[in-house]
């Protein structure tokens, strides 16, 4: 028997609602708890009340003031070196990704449930930024694992955390190696999210 949402017949089963709601209590609210420590950046004081977010607070610490590092090094360097190693852009690593997987566009913006004119503007424009849900559509139409799809939509602006309910749930689907993304939004219209693609930018 297909679930109902908000009078919405879906055609996923119970037990996948029940397991990305397990997934989403997991990740989603321990990262919402971890909102609760005050970090003083200076100090490098905190308060705490569970050791796991204690720790993520450690880690966040170090890769901040690794940041600050390695920043500090950078700016040492010509500026005309910096311009010449920037990453590949987001469209760029696209049609990267397309041919080394040797499929056309259509085959993609179609898994990504997106246009064809949508497409035909990232192609024509190296420096297309799409929208979160679009740039994480066409992850899931390029069957990325959880690393390429961070590196992926990282090249748009964006990243997959664990306060975002959303992610939580892209996440669930990739490593599972669930690229379906009607199925896909089926759930996040059931949990209320934002749905991907859609013909958006």
């Amino acid at each position: 028997m297909p679930l109902v949402i908000n009078g919405k017949s879906l055609t996923f089963s119970n037990e996948l609602f029940e397991a990305v709601k397990s997934y989403i209590d997991k990740n989603f609210v321990e990262a919402i708890h971890c909102k609760k420590y005050l970090l003083d950046e200076k100090s490098f004081n905190f308060s705490v009340s569970e050791s796991a977010c204690e720790f993520e607070c450690l880690k966040t610490i170090s890769s901040r003031s690794c940041s600050k590092t390695y920043s500090a090094e950078n700016n040492l360097r010509p500026f005309e070196d910096i311009i010449k190693n920037l990453e590949s852009s987001f469209a760029e690593a696209l049609f990267a990704r397309i041919d080394e997987k040797g499929l056309t566009d259509p085959q993609v913006y179609k898994r990504a449930n997106l246009d064809r004119k949508l497409f035909s503007k990232i192609r024509k424009n190296k420096n297309y930024k799409p929208s979160k849900t679009t740039a994480i559509a066409i992850a899931i139409a390029l069957e990325l694992n959880l690393d390429e799809t961070k590196d992926f939509i990282g090249k748009a602006g964006y990243a997959l955390t664990h306060s975002s309910k959303l992610d939580v749930i892209v996440e669930y689907f990739i490593i599972n190696g669930e690229y379906d993304i009607f199925k896909i939004n089926e759930v996040l219209f059931a949990f209320e999210q934002p749905l991907l693609g859609l013909n958006v930018a």
